[in-house]
């Protein structure tokens, strides 16, 4: 049986967004970057496929109560890359607040200096605070969002393109470096953009940078059809992750892929200990920590329920739901998942909040190493996804404990790699490199 990918994310505290509270956490460790070259290090021993952080570019409300993003993750990402051989970085930026050519250019640099391990993950940012910090006077609606992301990839896969591979002569004789022939402009004119190109670089080890995308709406769906090499996805059932599997692979292959060309990453929120006694009573002083009222609320608004129809300890049943999750959700893939797990019986909103860690909405897995081992092999095996992005509980703690205790167990199992299996990212997610055949225009000589 062959394996699957494994990415670790470094939200700090942890998924549980209040494990700050904690006796022993840092409530400064997500501004640490000393923090964070240790667990980079640690991933690499583990031999790890990606470290991934997650990134919005607003401040949000929740820094009230519990710690933000930090630092922007290109920064941080691209210093634990420089401290690492192998270890890849997934680096969230934004299609609504970015240009198209500046972030091609940003990621062919890292491709080039990563030797192969850059990895971009696509998002449209649903924060509407943002929109002022970027002269806007409104954030612009979900279809409009994705409108605009897929005419920002268009752009900046042709800017990857836009050199060919046999653009090298270096004939030292003639003092002919490049053939202008197979460098293209793109000269791109849509809706939201006007590109000339070409990028001023050749293209990286990878050809093209990893591109990674989340979004559960049908805008994220094309999105992630047309053009994501990996797509992240939140799940609670397993009948939910193998529907959504299939859908993006048909998706792919309607596009013209091959539906092997993309692949699913599941994000799953991990706690372990050594045995399932200590990992039982870590997660309940977890849930101790957590503000139940306010995420009991957040929760029915997400599902399109008024604030003050069910309280923590009410059921919530299939038939309380709306027909459709409301316009405004915050997250579409959330709720969808959310929904699916109420589908198969009720749940109190405190049972949701807490299986979704907290209010992070991934599956929360809790016990000893080869429970959790158990658990990824079991809905791998049930063709849920290609690989994993393990979200640890409390970072500090259940990223060395997942490296330490789960990672031998599923090398031994044959499930994850011993050493790593190559160079470039692209290569051990299993993704094809691009063709640049082109026939458009050429550089003037």
């Amino acid at each position: 049986m062959s394996g699957f990918h494994l990415n670790l994310s470094l939200m700090t505290p942890g998924h549980f967004r209040h494990a700050w509270r904690r006796d022993h956490a840092d409530p400064l460790a997500y501004l640490d970057i000393d923090y964070f070259q240790r667990l980079a290090r640690i991933a690499e021993a583990a031999k790890i496929d990606a470290v991934f952080l997650g990134d919005g570019p607003a401040l949000r409300g929740e820094i009230e109560e519990a710690p933000g993003t930090g630092i922007d993750p290109l920064v941080l990402l691209g210093n634990l890359a420089a401290v690492t051989e192998n270890l890849g970085v997934v680096i969230t930026s934004s299609t609504t607040y970015n240009s198209p050519y500046n972030l091609a250019r940003r990621f062919q640099a890292l491709d080039h200096v990563t030797k192969g391990r850059a990895a971009v993950n696509i998002v449209t940012t649903g924060t509407p605070a943002a929109a002022a910090n970027f002269g806007l006077s409104e954030h612009p609606d979900k279809e409009t969002r994705y409108r605009r992301a897929w005419e920002f990839l268009d752009v900046v896969t042709r800017l990857w393109d836009s050199w060919e591979s046999e653009w090298l002569v270096a004939d030292k004789e003639s003092g002919h470096y490049a053939d202008l022939g197979k460098i293209h402009p793109i000269d791109h004119e849509g809706e939201f953009f006007s590109v000339a190109g070409p990028l001023p670089v050749a293209p990286g080890p990878q050809g093209r940078p990893v591109v990674v995308q989340a979004g559960g709406s049908e805008g994220g769906l094309t999105l992630a059809g047309d053009f994501a090499d990996v797509v992240f996805t939140v799940a609670q059932t397993r009948a939910k992750a193998v529907a959504f599997r299939n859908d993006i692979r048909r998706r792919a292959a309607a596009a013209g892929r091959h539906p092997d060309d993309v692949k699913i990453s599941l994000g799953v929120v991990v706690l372990v200990e050594a045995t399932e006694e200590q990992a039982r009573r870590r997660e309940q002083e977890l849930y101790d920590r957590l503000p139940i009222e306010r995420l009991t609320a957040a929760l029915l608004t997400n599902l399109g329920l008024p604030q003050d129809s069910f309280g923590p300890d009410d059921p919530i049943g299939a038939d309380d739901l709306p027909e459709t999750l409301p316009a405004g959700a915050f997250s579409t893939g959330f709720g969808i998942s959310t929904r699916a797990l109420i589908a198969e019986g009720p749940r109190t909103p405190r049972e949701l909040v807490q299986r979704g860690a907290g209010g992070s909405g991934h599956r929360l897995v809790v016990g000893s190493a080869e429970q959790v081992a158990d658990d990824l092999a079991e809905w791998f095996e049930a063709g849920t996804a290609d690989g994993f992005t393990v979200m640890p509980a409390e970072t500090a703690v259940d990223l060395p404990n997942f490296t330490e205790l789960v990672v031998p167990i599923l090398q031994e199992r044959g499930l994850f790699q011993k050493e790593y299996a190559a160079p470039t990212l692209r290569e051990r997610f299993g993704l094809p490199f691009p063709h640049r055949e082109r026939a458009a225009d050429s550089l003037p000589a």
